[in-house]
C-alpha cells in the first residue's frame, strides 16, 4: 500500500486527495489512473467558444474532434457543403464513429436537391451557439469556407436578397460566354472584389454581379464591416498551417481515399434520387468532376486530376485570406504530428486568458 502523505503532491494533481488514512490504492492502479486523467475528468477551458481555421485537408476535424473529447465539447461545422445529407464521401464529414462519441451540429442539415444560404447557416448556427454554451460546455466551431465563418464571427452585410432571374441569366451567360469573361465584367466593375474572389468561384461572382445589377454599388463597398478592428464576441481564433509541399500531398492522398471510398458509387446514388442535385450541390468539388465522368464527358483519371486540381486551387485561396485575417493564433503542424498532439497545444493556448487568447496574429 502507498501512504497518502507520500504521494499529496501527485494525488492532488489527479484530483485525488485523501484527508486521512493510508491510501487504499495500489501504486500500478494509481498511476494507471493518472494516465487515464483525461479521459475521466475532461479540461476546462478559460474561454467557451472555438473557432479552428485550416485550409482544406488539413486535419482541422481531427483535432477539433480530439478537443471536443478533452473537453466534453459539441462540434459546430462551419462547411457549406456538409450540410447536405448523404454527400458524406465528397465532403469528407466525420465518421459515424466519431459522431457517436462527440454531438456535432450543422451536418446532414438539408437535402441535396434543396439551396442551402449564409443566411440560413447564420440564422441556425446562432441558436445552436447560445444552447451549447449556454449549458456550460465549450463549443469548437470548425471549417474552411470563408463566408460562412465571416458571418459567423462578425453577422451578415447589409446587401439585397438573391434574385433568381438574374442568376438564372448570369449562368446561361456563363454557358454561352465562359467564366472568365464573366469575371472580366466583375473585375471592371468591382476591382476590389475581383482582387478577392478565385476566377473560377462561380458562386462567389454571380453573387458580386448580382449585388451590383441590383443596387449600383459594388458588394464590395457592403462588405467593409470585414475589415478594421471587429468584435470577436468571445470567439478565440486558431489557425492550423502546413507546410506546401506536406499540404499538397494531403490534398493528393485524400481525393485518391475518396475514390477509394466509394464517391463514383455516392455520385451515382444522388442523382438516382427523384428530385436530384440542387445547382449548389452539383457545383461541390469532387461532385462536378464526377458528374462529368459519369455523362461521358471525361474519363475517370481525368476526374480524379481536375478534383485534386480544384481542391489545390481551393486552398490556395484559403491560404489567401487566412493570411490576412487577424486574430488568430497560429500552430505550425508538421507532417506526422497526431491530431492528438495537436489538440494539446490548442488547448495551451485556450487555457491563456480571453483577453490574450483572443488577440493577434500569431
Amino acid at each position: 500500500m502507498i501512504e497518502s502523505t507520500c504521494l499529496a503532491a501527485c494525488c492532488r494533481s489527479c484530483w485525488i486527495w485523501y484527508l486521512a488514512g493510508p491510501c487504499m490504492v495500489s501504486k500500478g492502479d494509481f498511476f494507471a489512473y493518472y494516465e487515464r486523467k483525461e479521459q475521466l475528468m475532461p479540461e476546462k477551458l478559460v474561454t467557451s467558444k472555438v473557432l479552428i481555421l485550416g485550409l482544406t485537408g488539413s486535419g482541422k476535424g481531427a483535432v477539433a474532434f480530439e478537443l471536443a473529447k478533452k473537453t466534453n465539447g459539441q462540434i459546430l461545422s462551419v462547411d457549406s457543403m456538409k450540410v447536405y445529407r448523404r454527400m458524406d464521401i465528397g465532403t469528407a464529414k466525420p465518421s459515424i464513429h466519431h459522431r457517436q462519441q462527440v454531438p456535432y451540429h450543422m451536418i446532414d442539415v438539408v437535402e441535396p436537391s434543396e439551396a442551402f444560404s449564409v443566411g440560413r447557416f447564420v440564422a441556425q448556427a446562432r441558436g445552436l451557439i447560445d444552447e451549447v454554451t449556454g449549458s456550460g460546455r465549450p463549443l469548437i466551431a470548425v471549417g474552411g469556407t470563408a463566408l460562412y465563418i465571416k458571418a459567423l464571427l462578425y453577422g451578415l452585410f447589409d446587401g439585397p436578397p438573391a434574385d433568381p432571374a438574374i442568376r438564372d441569366r448570369l449562368r446561361q451567360r456563363i454557358t454561352v460566354d465562359g467564366l472568365d469573361a464573366i469575371y472580366a465584367e466583375l473585375a471592371r466593375i468591382d476591382p476590389d472584389a475581383a482582387a478577392r474572389i478565385h476566377r473560377t468561384d462561380q458562386k462567389r461572382i454571380i453573387r458580386a454581379i448580382e449585388v451590383y445589377m441590383l443596387t449600383g454599388r459594388p458588394i464590395s463597398s457592403f462588405q467593409k464591416q470585414f475589415s478594421g478592428q471587429p468584435d470577436l464576441g468571445g470567439w478565440t481564433i486558431v489557425g492550423l498551417r502546413r507546410d506546401k509541399a506536406d499540404q499538397a500531398h494531403r490534398i493528393n492522398a485524400r481525393v485518391a481515399r475518396m475514390i477509394d471510398q466509394g464517391l463514383v458509387q455516392e455520385v451515382q446514388g444522388l442523382l438516382a434520387e427523384p428530385k436530384g442535385l440542387s445547382p449548389q450541390a452539383r457545383a461541390a468539388i469532387g461532385y462536378a468532376e464526377v458528374i462529368d465522368y459519369l455523362n461521358g464527358r471525361i474519363d475517370l483519371d481525368k476526374a480524379i486530376e481536375l478534383i485534386k486540381r480544384r481542391t489545390r486551387r481551393l486552398a490556395k485561396a484559403q491560404r489567401t485570406w487566412f493570411r490576412g485575417f487577424r486574430f488568430v493564433h497560429w500552430l505550425d503542424l508538421e507532417p506526422d504530428e497526431p491530431p492528438d498532439l495537436t489538440a494539446k497545444r490548442v488547448m495551451r493556448i485556450l487555457d491563456q486568458p480571453q483577453d490574450t487568447a483572443s488577440g493577434g496574429n500569431r
